[in-house]
C-alpha cells in the first residue's frame, strides 16, 4: 500500500522519475541564478563596514544589489521572449542607441575615482559602456551574417567591424575605460576568427592591437603606474600597489577554507572597492581557495555551455544564433579572467566587474540580458531540430503504412 502510494506520489516522482525533454538548456539556466545569488551573498557581506560609513545601513548596497537582481531577472524574461529575428533587426539601433549614450556620458558623466562612466538616472546609475559591449556583438554577429563570405575572402570585409570598434574604443577612452576596450577587442577578434577570417589577418589584428594598448598605457602616467605596481606591488604598499597588496592579503588569509562567511578583514575598510571589482578578493578570504574555484567554475562551465550552443547553432546553419552565442561566451569568460587576474595579482587591474556576482545595476543588467540571449538562442535551436525530427518521422510514417 505504502509502495503504491509512493509510486503516484508528484513529490517522490519529481525525485525519482527523469524529467521530461524541455526546449532549454535549464543547467544553463541555474548557472546564471546560482551565480547572482552568489554574488548577492558575497555582495551583502564585502559591503557591510562601507555601507555604514557612507549611509549608516549595514544592509545597504546588499538591498539594492537584490532589487537590481529582480530587476535583471525580469528584463531576462522580457528578452527571451523576443526572436532571435528580433534582435537581429535590433542589431544596428541598439547600436546607435550606445553611441549615443556614450557621448551623452561625456558632457554629463557622474565621475567616480576620476572616471566619468556613469549617467545619474536617481535610482541608479546607468553605465553606457555595458550597453556597448552587447550591442556590439548583436552588430557584429548581424553583420557576419550578412557579410560572412566577404569576411572570409576579402580584407575589407574583415576591416568594416574593426571600424565600429574604433569609433566605440575612441569614444570609451574618453571616460576613460581601457578595460572595456580591451573586452570589446579580444571578443571582436575571436568572433571573426570564429567565423573563417584568414590567420594572417587575425595574427596581424592582434599584434596591431597589443601594440596599441601599448602605447595607449605608455602615455597615459596613472596606467603605467598600474602596470609598474603590477609587477612589484610591494614596492609602494601604501601608493600605487595598496589596492593590489591589500587584495593580495585577503587571498593569503584565506588558504584553502577560508575564514568563514563574515570573517574578512580586509572588508574593513582596508580593501578598496571590497563589493565591486574585488569582490573576490573577500570571497577568496572568507570562503579559500575552495569557494573561488568554485566560483570560476561555475562561470567557466556557463561561457562553455554558451560557446557549445553557438557551435551547434553554426553547425545547423542558425548563423545569427551561432555568432552571438559564441561572441556572449568569450565576452563572459575573458572578462572574468580578468577581473580575478586583476584581484590575484596576475595581470594589471582593470575596472571591470565580475559576471553576475559584483556590485553593479548596469553590469547585472546586461549581463542577466546576455545569458538570455543564449537560452534563447538554444531553444530556437531546440524547436527547428525538434520540428525537423517530428517531420523525418513523419515522414518516415506515411512511407511505411504506404507499404
Amino acid at each position: 500500500m505504502m509502495i503504491s502510494r509512493l509510486k503516484y506520489n508528484p513529490v517522490a516522482s519529481w525525485f525519482t522519475e527523469p524529467s521530461q525533454p524541455v526546449l532549454y538548456d535549464r543547467q544553463l539556466v541555474w548557472l546564471a541564478l546560482g551565480l547572482m545569488l552568489f554574488g548577492l551573498i558575497m555582495v551583502s557581506s564585502a559591503s557591510i563596514p562601507v555601507a555604514v560609513r557612507l549611509v549608516d545601513m549595514p544592509f545597504y548596497f546588499a538591498t539594492r544589489q537584490a532589487v537590481y537582481l529582480l530587476g535583471a531577472t525580469l528584463l531576462a524574461c522580457i528578452a527571451m521572449t523576443i526572436p532571435l529575428s528580433k534582435w537581429e533587426q535590433l542589431s544596428v539601433p541598439s547600436l546607435l542607441l550606445s553611441i549615443c549614450l556614450l557621448v551623452v556620458v561625456m558632457f554629463v558623466g557622474h565621475s567616480v575615482n576620476g572616471a566619468a562612466r556613469w549617467i545619474p538616472l536617481g535610482f541608479f546609475n546607468l553605465q553606457p559602456a555595458e550597453g556597448a559591449k552587447l550591442s556590439l556583438l548583436l552588430f557584429i554577429s548581424g553583420y557576419l551574417v550578412r557579410r560572412h563570405g566577404e569576411v572570409q575572402e576579402k580584407i575589407r570585409g574583415f576591416i568594416k567591424p574593426l571600424g565600429v570598434l574604433i569609433l566605440l574604443a575612441v569614444l570609451l577612452l574618453t571616460q576613460p575605460d581601457l578595460g572595456s576596450v580591451i573586452v570589446m577587442f579580444v571578443t571582436t577578434i575571436g568572433m571573426l576568427f570564429i567565423a573563417g577570417a584568414k590567420l594572417w589577418q587575425f595574427v596581424s589584428l592582434m599584434a596591431g592591437g597589443l601594440a596599441s594598448i601599448a602605447v595607449l598605457i605608455i602615455a597615459e602616467p596613472y596606467r603605467l603606474r598600474r602596470v609598474t605596481s603590477f609587477l612589484d606591488p610591494w614596492q609602494d604598499p601604501f601608493g600605487s600597489g595598496y589596492q593590489l597588496t591589500q587584495s593580495l592579503m585577503a587571498f593569503g588569509r584565506g588558504g584553502w577554507w577560508g575564514q568563514g562567511l563574515g570573517n574578512s578583514v580586509q572588508k574593513l575598510e582596508y580593501l578598496p572597492e571590497a563589493h565591486t571589482d574585488f569582490v573576490v578578493a573577500v570571497l577568496a578570504e572568507e570562503l579559500g581557495l575552495i569557494g573561488v574555484s568554485v566560483l570560476l567554475l561555475m562561470v567557466f562551465a556557463l561561457a562553455f555551455k554558451a560557446l557549445m550552443i553557438g557551435r551547434r547553432c553554426l553547425e545547423a546553419e542558425q548563423m545569427f544564433g551561432g555568432f552571438l552565442a559564441s561572441g556572449i561566451g568569450i565576452w563572459i569568460a575573458f572578462q572574468a579572467l580578468v577581473n580575478v587576474g586583476a584581484a590575484s595579482g596576475m595581470i594589471p587591474t582593470k575596472g571591470l566587474t565580475l559576471p553576475l556576482v559584483s556590485y553593479g545595476g548596469s553590469s547585472l543588467f546586461i549581463m542577466a540580458t546576455a545569458v538570455a540571449l543564449v537560452i534563447r538562442v538554444d531553444y530556437e535551436y531546440r524547436l527547428q531540430t525538434s520540428q525537423a525530427h517530428q517531420r523525418i518521422r513523419s515522414n518516415d510514417e506515411r512511407e511505411s503504412e504506404r507499404e
